[in-house]
């Protein structure tokens, strides 16, 4: 069956998930890129921007994970892009260029409509003002017999927590300690919500956990 996965998120050992201050000139917030500096050594990284090498190892192992039987992604409105209300200049197409990595259909959630804009590569981005679960629907449409993979930000892994929409939430603990920004777990019962750690892999710059959905069954 298909699922709602969240994949190679990166959390500080205080839980923050990215660095406050969120802007053109840092899309992951102020010191946000310390939490994915594990991915930005792999070979995944390298060959998403069209180099060879980097390294291979645990790491790169997950990212690679992170990429396969993904058939849509649905991504919050700070992921697309730092514009904010209305959208007033249709000219920002995403942080990625002509060519973003998705290779399939994105669901943006927003509250403010915009027609679909195809990229180059097979992206398309679709934008949602009906919510996370009307998103999810059209994403597991589009999808098929493959996974959706949803990415950030922080808000909006949240907000598909505490609906326990996710099946599997990759998270990449990294050793680093932020202090501030948007802390993924604050207000959070994730044991209440259902979710249970399943697996674990220690990365060469990072540790890499698995939370899912307890089975209904064993959880009586």
């Amino acid at each position: 069956m298909a699922k709602l996965r969240v994949a190679s998120f990166g959390v500080s050992l205080d839980g923050y998930g990215a660095g406050p201050n969120q802007d053109l000139k840092n899309p992951l917030g102020v010191r946000g890129p310390e939490l994915m500096d594990w991915f930005f050594h792999t070979r995944c990284w390298e060959q998403h921007q069209g180099h060879e090498g980097g390294e291979t190892g645990a790491d790169n192992d997950m990212a690679e994970r992170g990429f396969e039987n993904i058939g849509a992604w649905i991504i919050g409105r700070n992921m697309f892009g730092p514009i904010r209300g209305p959208w007033l200049d249709e000219n920002w197409k995403g942080w990625w260029g002509e060519e973003p990595p998705y290779h399939v259909p994105v669901y943006v959630l927003t509250h403010y409509k915009r027609a679909p804009i195809e990229m180059k590569g097979g992206t398309v981005f679709h934008f949602v003002t009906d919510g996370i679960e009307s998103a999810l629907r059209l994403a597991k449409a589009a999808a098929g017999n493959r996974d959706v993979r949803l990415g950030g930000g922080v808000a909006t892994v949240r907000q598909h927590l505490q609906a326990r929409l996710i099946d599997e939430l990759h998270l990449v603990i990294r050793p680093v300690l932020m202090g501030a920004g948007e802390n993924l777990w604050n207000g959070l019962d994730m044991h209440a919500l259902g979710y249970e750690c399943t697996r674990q892999v220690v990365g060469e710059r990072a540790n890499h956990v698995f939370l899912s959905k307890r089975n209904k069954a064993a959880s009586r």
